[in-house]
């Protein structure tokens, strides 16, 4: 099956609106599948995305340099990383943070453009695979995809787990390598010739007694190498910027918890002043119904009477002209 038709049917499913995917991918696979019944079954087979991947998807659909820009900065960090550059990290770690929540803020405008809130929770898991596009390039290719169907996440250390996170991830552009590490240069290092060849001197050695078996042992341990204080700088370059990442993200969920104390707080008043409004309503209700019915009641009685002096009237009016009738 053409992977790249497959994915190009999927583009035009994963841009439309998560109330009408179900519709839209039953009409496109009905539409393939009266020309390749196998490319039809796997657009049927299309997962719906979460909504904080929708979300993604529509940022690379209507904001695509939003992701260039953060793609590019991830690229710059790897090269940071790579040269064990602290100070660099430590700057880009700000940039990033900066660019994150701008990109994050865009991401909910896009998606409220097209009558969907993204909530708290949901804008989390949108910034966590915006952070894990700048950490891993497989997770960038994905995400730029516009076919995101679940959030990642990539600490840099280790690779974004992109199983099931894509659809049709075959038609991803190839990339040559995933997030370097800063602790890349901290794998062990392969044994030089020279170790070799003090192995295959040490079994042609002479017996024991010859050299000293503790010699080795005794020898002053080498000084630390420059390139180890440049990986410990690093290191630590990394835990500033995580720390510095944890303080700003409980800063946020601190103000936030403080905004909505004070939300509630006026609630409450409002819901104290809206029970006394409404307790004041029912009173003046009671009132009211009283002196509906004490009104009611005099009109009827007001009815009753003018009934009454008419018939009276009427009566006297008889009375005067039978005596009119008389005297004539």
């Amino acid at each position: 099956m053409d992977q790249q038709a497959l994915a190009d049917i999927a583009n035009g499913l994963y841009a439309v609106s998560l109330e009408d995917f179900i519709a839209a991918r039953s009409a496109a696979a009905k539409q393939a599948a009266g020309q390749d019944k196998e490319l039809g079954a796997a657009v049927k087979g299309l997962p719906k995305p979460s909504v904080a991947a929708w979300a993604v998807n529509m940022l690379a659909l209507h904001q695509p340099d939003v992701l260039g820009g953060l793609a590019e900065l991830g690229s710059r960090m790897r090269d940071a990383q790579a040269a064990l550059d602290a100070t660099a990290l430590r700057e880009l770690g700000r940039e990033r943070r900066a660019r994150l929540s701008a990109a994050v803020d865009t991401a909910r405008s896009v998606a409220g453009e097209r009558g969907r809130t993204i909530s708290e929770a949901m804008a989390a898991d949108v910034e966590e695979t915006l952070k894990a596009l700048t950490a891993d390039e497989g997770a960038a290719a994905a995400v730029r995809s516009g076919r995101l169907l679940k959030t990642l996440s990539a600490d840099g250390v280790s690779a974004a787990d992109l199983e099931g996170a894509v659809a049709v991830p075959g038609a991803l552009p190839k990339h040559t390598a995933t997030a370097r590490p800063v602790h890349t240069a901290a794998k062990t290092r392969p044994a030089a010739p020279e170790n070799k060849q003090r192995t295959t001197t040490e079994r042609t050695s002479p017996p024991k007694g010859t050299k000293p078996r503790l010699e080795a042992v005794r020898q002053t341990p080498r000084p630390a190498s420059p390139p180890a204080l440049e990986r410990a700088k690093a290191a630590l370059a990394e835990a500033q910027e995580a720390a510095a990442e944890a303080a700003h993200a409980a800063q946020e969920l601190q103000d936030k918890a403080d905004e909505t104390r004070t939300e509630v707080a006026e609630l409450l008043r409002e819901t104290v002043n809206l029970r006394a409004r409404l307790k004041a309503a029912e009173q003046q209700l009671d009132r009211s119904r009283k002196s509906l019915a004490a009104v009611e009641a005099e009109a009827k009685q007001a009815v009753r009477a003018a009934e009454k002096a008419g018939r009276t009237a009427m009566l006297a009016e008889e009375r005067v002209l039978r005596l009119s009738d008389r005297e004539t």
